[in-house]
């Protein structure tokens, strides 16, 4: 399972990358590989304003349609409109192509609330 260090990451398995007051965000490895072939992602809209730990998009797979919970509050300011088409693209890439938005972080402080890439592998190995 790939958990790339560098990242933050949520109990509902969401990973945040954090470069200044922006925060790029997605589901991680175990999560798409978990939910099996994805066929489907509804993304939000740019300028919607979302709250740290509310559902903000949805993602659909063979086996199974799962909400997916903002690890920050701010607002979208960038989607990755290319996962319409290639909703694969979570599947193959889930922190590269795979990426769900950006968003400008409204609170840094909430930042501390989210869990490193180690304290993330040993709650996911804790899982199984």
């Amino acid at each position: 399972m790939d958990i790339p260090s560098k990242l933050f990451y949520t109990k509902e398995h969401e990973w945040a990358k954090i470069a200044g007051s922006e925060a790029t965000i997605g589901i991680t490895d175990h999560a798409q590989h978990s939910l099996g072939d994805i066929t489907f992602v509804d993304l939000p809209k740019a300028g919607k304003k979302v709250k740290k730990g509310e559902q903000f998009a949805t993602v659909e797979s063979v086996k199974a349609a799962s909400d997916v919970y903002a690890p920050l509050s701010g607002e979208i300011v960038k989607v990755n409109d290319s996962l319409a088409g290639t909703p694969e693209a979570i599947n193959k890439s889930p922190y590269e192509g795979g990426w769900f938005c950006v968003i400008k972080v409204a609170q840094e402080s909430e930042k501390n609330e989210l869990m490193s890439d180690s304290k993330y592998k040993e709650y996911v190995e804790g899982l199984h």
